[in-house]
């Protein structure tokens, strides 16, 4: 169908609640909105399903939302019926506008297939979601989240029952089923109520929020750090769902910390904040307003489903710093080898094509082998299986991502905000023990490996036009880019999406041994690195940047230089 006839579809089909019917009829003759609306079906990209609100099949809302889990289940039933009705699915969701109703609709679609869909009695954190699938032994697992999103957002992440996001051969089958649905009266549901009658649908009670909690404590390295009470912390979720667990961990290991009150309780408008993203300074507003007023050194924000991370630490003139999610990786990386016991001889970190180059320098220099993956999580949480598996050689250490996020031990398959604050603060704590600093140790690794400085360029490109457009854009860099860019010879261009790395050098052509996506990466002759990649969530292109250079002021004025000269080449 096209847009007009989905949208007529919807208009007249009896699965529309008569409130949604009326929202569709408001955008009645407004050609535009029409076909934004009902051009595409929102689709799986690195974090499942994600989009702004409202009634379409290009926005999120419960029929989306129902048709993926009608897939899922669908797919769950064909891989193994009898194991998918007896392990079941567990579900989860934040703290965002309709993540309950959502979380709710996804479990009446499970139990109408006669799959036990056991869910949380309240919103809760992502990581916790990921711990819980091998908890509770389940074949899948969603949590209903927009992540960092702006609050319009909201959205679908699946997982399988190794606890990580969805990947092949699951996550393309899962695809195929949802699209074979072709009409909403084909997807099954049942009330609540009858779910819950028929012990279908299952509320989890709190045994498995403690020991979500001392699995996360395990983690812990340097318990008995002398003056920690000196040491003052603040803690903001940014009105998600991390403030309750966040603030039992900091209490129940002593650390002197305070909560951003405006900021503590969950609330998916929003209101304090422009993008509750821990990758923005002005999310840090009110943080650093109360770290100033009571002589904080550190502030802690998570993002709305705590998964995300990002610090502010005061530097050696006793302003505030805010270290991009490649330093906080390399910190707590430094911190793990330094300090924790018995790590692995065949310890592996784990990080993605995109993140800093300084991990290749780092790590090896304490013997550690790095793997690197496609962006997102989920690749990460794939890797732990293999290694359990005994499908790749080595053990997992640490995991990290450019965007914020970190998994510190294996009781969760995804990035986890709860544990490396803990970790983070414990951190913070020891270093002001022994009369250094986060900033000051970060000096150091700069002083001892070089100086490297990471940059993001992200282009919003909404719409029809804008996903043709980013798509001129790839095929303009996979076809045209050749030999130089930006006046420098390329060394190695990497394209992810036909496999094939090659040296510009030695004229090697070597395969890239990844999953297939449309990503491109060149590498120059200084070693500045240049990748593109459109989202697979969002209408957006990002384009991320990587140099170094003998100082700190050298490798800014470097990456300054480059991103500028790039969006100029680009014309964005």
């Amino acid at each position: 169908m096209g847009y007009k006839e989905k949208y007529e579809y919807w208009l007249n089909s009896d699965a529309i609640d008569e409130k949604d019917r009326e929202e569709l009829k408001s955008i009645a003759g407004n050609e535009k909105e029409i076909e934004d609306r009902f051009f595409k079906d929102l689709s799986f990209g690195t974090g499942g399903i994600r989009g702004v609100r409202g009634i379409g099949t290009n926005r999120i809302n419960k029929y989306v939302i129902r048709k993926a889990t009608q897939g899922l289940a669908n797919y769950m039933l064909k891989y193994n019926e009898k194991e998918a009705k007896e392990r079941g699915i567990i579900i989860a969701h934040d703290c965002r506008i309709g993540s309950r109703e959502y979380a709710l609709n996804t479990a009446r679609v499970m139990a109408a297939n006669g799959i036990k869909a056991y869910i949380y009695e309240s919103l809760r954190s992502t990581p916790e979601l990921s711990f819980g699938v091998r908890y509770k032994g389940c074949m899948s697992g969603i949590v209903v989240t927009a992540s960092h999103n702006p609050a319009e957002y909201n959205g679908y992440k699946v997982y399988w029952d190794d606890g990580a996001q969805v990947v092949d051969p699951h996550a393309p089958a899962i695809v195929d089923e949802v699209n074979k649905i072709s009409t909403l009266e084909e997807i099954k549901v049942i009330s609540e109520e009858e779910g819950r009658e028929k012990g279908l649908i299952i509320q989890l009670d709190h045994k498995i929020d403690d020991d979500y909690i001392a699995a996360i404590k395990k983690q812990t390295i340097h318990t008995d750090i002398p003056g920690k009470e000196d040491f003052k912390i603040v803690y903001t979720p940014l009105h998600g769902t991390g403030g309750r667990p966040m603030k039992r961990i900091l209490s129940d290991f002593g650390y002197n910390f305070e909560v951003v009150k405006e900021q503590i309780e969950p609330d998916g408008n929003f209101p304090t904040v422009v993008y509750a993203n821990p990758e923005e300074v002005a999310a840090f507003k009110l943080g650093t307003k109360l770290g100033n007023e009571i002589g904080a050194q550190l502030i802690l924000a998570n993002d709305p489903d705590a998964d995300r991370i990002g610090i502010a630490i005061r530097d050696d003139k006793n302003e505030w710093y805010y270290p991009n999610g490649n330093q906080v990786g390399l910190l707590l990386l430094q911190y793990l080898l330094n300090y924790k016991k018995d790590i692995p001889a065949d310890a592996q970190v784990i990080t993605t094509v995109v993140s800093t180059p300084m991990i290749d320098v780092v790590a090896p220099a304490k013997n550690v082998g790095v793997m690197k993956t496609l962006t997102g999580f989920k690749y990460i949480g794939q890797k732990i299986r293999q290694f359990e598996n005994k499908e790749l050689k080595g053990s997992y250490l640490f995991g990290f991502e450019e965007s914020y996020g970190y998994l510190i031990g294996t009781h969760a398959r995804d990035k986890d905000a709860l544990v490396t604050s803990m970790v983070i603060s414990e951190m913070a704590t020891y270093y002001h023990s022994k009369g250094t600093s986060i900033y000051k140790e970060l000096q150091k690794l700069y002083e001892k490996f070089g100086y490297y400085l990471e940059g993001i360029k992200s282009v919003t490109l909404k719409g029809k036009d804008g996903i043709e457009q980013m798509a001129a854009l790839m095929s303009n860099l996979r076809e045209n880019v050749k030999d130089e860019l930006l006046g420098k010879k390329i060394k190695i261009k990497r394209d992810f999406f036909s496999h094939k790395e090659h040296n510009l050098e030695t004229g090697e052509e070597k395969e890239i041994n990844l999953p297939k996506e449309n990503v491109l990466q060149f590498v120059l002759e200084d070693n500045t690195f240049i990748t593109a990649r459109p989202s697979g969530t969002e209408p957006k292109i990002k384009f991320y940047f990587s140099v170094n250079a003998d100082s700190s002021e050298n490798v800014k004025a470097k990456l300054d230089k480059t991103m500028e000269e790039f969006s100029k080449f680009i014309g964005l």
